[in-house]
């Protein structure tokens, strides 16, 4: 089941978010569509032709808010995917809020690490092929 189509969040400082955005999504390889003085999309489009994508937009807002119950994962190719997805969060201004590991409560090959954007939105890089050298 392919359920998200696309998602938005918002953020106070939009500059920020993008240098920490730009940073992981390079290493997922999720490309910056667009960019607009109060907001950022990255991923793809769907089309009438082609509906297998998400996409994220991430909108400037002086009411954004963070949840540490709320968090947005994307998909890695690998375990060392996440591994850069990770680096590239903490060198480009997000926090540590679980480094890259299995987590075998989700299933036994669940390779993920989270992170918090510099607002404190939680996202995640996670792959499902285990911690494979």
């Amino acid at each position: 089941m392919r359920a998200i189509d696309h998602v938005s969040i918002t953020v106070r400082d939009l500059a920020k978010a993008v240098r920490f955005y730009d940073a992981v999504f390079e290493v997922l390889r999720l490309k910056k569509v667009y960019q607009r003085a109060d907001a950022v999309g990255y991923g793809e489009r769907n089309r009438p032709d082609d509906d297998g994508h998400s996409y994220l937009s991430i909108f400037q807002s002086e009411h954004a808010s963070a949840d540490p119950r709320r968090h947005w994962c994307f998909r890695a190719a690998s375990a060392a995917d996440v591994r850069r997805f990770h680096a590239a969060g903490l060198a480009s201004g997000g926090r540590d809020a679980g480094g890259p590991g299995l987590r075998t409560h989700y299933h036994p090959q669940y390779f993920a690490a989270f992170l918090e954007d510099p607002e404190g939105n939680r996202i995640e890089a996670a792959c499902h092929h285990g911690d494979e050298p």
